[in-house]
């Protein structure tokens, strides 16, 4: 499979790098499109369109396709993948009926391939990934090869998107179901961030609703942990800090642990809501903030991941938290640089609100302050 990357912040632009890519005989049938919502996303669908290429397309809260990561722009993977080897669904969710959804989704793909692995996006930041993971785990086993994240909206958070061929939605799932038999795909989820303190216990909690833990109020626990000053309603940097540099770990009985920060607090009862379901009588540790560690951690797993399963690929597709940039800030550069170096072939990445995939060792989860790496090979 021959694959190629473009970008571009503008229709024009990516009209330009598109008839460049093909100058060499190229035709792609898939596109991966990751593009901030200040773009023109149906002219550059339109255009794809145009071109018989399948769309798997999210809204971002940034993209890149080397090292440096853009704003504000398109980022593209184009695939000449056999039209037999995959195939793209898509469907709404108005009932928050995730797990029959996905799990409908999965039958479906079941029926057209014998070995489905899936490539997953989601919209409406309020999606239950894991209720998602889940329906697909019913149908075609836990051992099933599925990553992916959640869209983003250049961290306006309003509304974000998922979109394919002459569709969108900001309440749906959207799916490339993949032949294993035809095309190897392998990833891995891995955060980095190291945890702090002794092991605690969450003592109250309704799904993503974190009440206390150890009997006292988590947004307490956290201040104090993290030595987070003026814990007030008018700190409007409050939500960013805790959330991106001193997020829980919800411990795991296999795996790594998973990323579970706060996003919205309760001045209540300094209760907070956090990115996915952290539930009550589970064990969890705080963070520290991000070093160079966080990001040598996450580009030993892409390499392991090479050594282990994936010696050869021929294209990259990654989903790294938003939470990362706005933690590592330039050093971001760094690692994605690292992770291309891993099999230097074409890439395309995004900033994504939530990561679908398996940790080392671990089980199919949600994640958040995660880098999720995809590796994909037309055997």
């Amino acid at each position: 499979m021959k694959a190629k990357s473009i970008k571009g912040k503008s229709t024009e632009e990516i009209r330009a790098a598109l008839a460049e890519s093909a100058a060499d005989g190229f035709t792609p049938t898939l596109a991966i499109c990751f593009i901030s919502k200040i773009m023109d996303r149906k002219a550059i669908s339109d255009l794809l369109g145009a071109a018989d290429i399948g769309i798997f397309g999210c809204t971002t809260n940034g993209e890149f396709i080397d090292e440096d990561p853009e704003k504000g722009s398109a980022a593209i993977l184009l695939m000449d993948m056999n039209k037999d080897y995959f195939h793209i669904y898509f469907e709404e969710y108005p009932e928050k009926n995730y797990r029959d959804v996905a799990k409908n989704m999965a039958q479906k793909a079941k029926s057209k391939f014998a070995e489905p692995a899936f490539l997953i996006g989601i919209s409406d930041a309020s999606t239950d990934g894991e209720e998602i993971l889940r329906g697909i785990e019913e149908v075609a086993g836990a051992a099933v090869n599925a990553f992916g994240g959640s869209a983003g909206d250049d961290y306006s958070f309003s509304e974000t998107f998922v979109f394919t061929n002459a569709k969108e939605s900001c309440n749906a799932l959207l799916c490339i179901a993949i032949d294993e038999s035809k095309v190897e795909i392998n990833g891995i989820a891995t955060c980095g961030w190291k945890p702090v303190g002794t092991e605690k216990t969450v003592t109250k909690s309704e799904g993503n609703h974190v009440y206390t833990v150890d009997d006292l109020p988590v947004l307490d626990l956290t201040a104090k942990y993290g030595g987070i000053q003026n814990v007030t309603p008018e700190n409007n940097g409050l939500l960013i800090e805790i959330a991106a540099n001193f997020p829980l770990q919800l411990q795991r009985e296999k795996g790594d642990p998973v990323m579970r920060p706060g996003l919205v607090v309760d001045w209540n009862d300094r209760s907070y809501y956090t990115s996915g379901a952290v539930p009550q009588g589970s064990k969890v540790r705080f963070s520290l903030p991000p070093d160079f560690d966080v990001m040598e951690k996450v580009v030993k797993g892409v390499a392991d991941l090479k050594a282990t399963k994936m010696p050869v690929a021929d294209a990259v597709v990654v989903f790294s938290c938003a939470g990362r940039i706005l933690s590592l800030g330039p050093l971001m550069n760094q690692e994605i640089e690292g992770i291309k170096n891993v099999w230097k072939v074409p890439m395309v990445g995004m900033f994504s609100n939530a990561e679908l995939g398996r940790a080392t060792g671990g089980n199919l989860e949600m994640h958040n302050l995660t880098t999720c790496t995809i590796a994909l090979k037309e055997k």
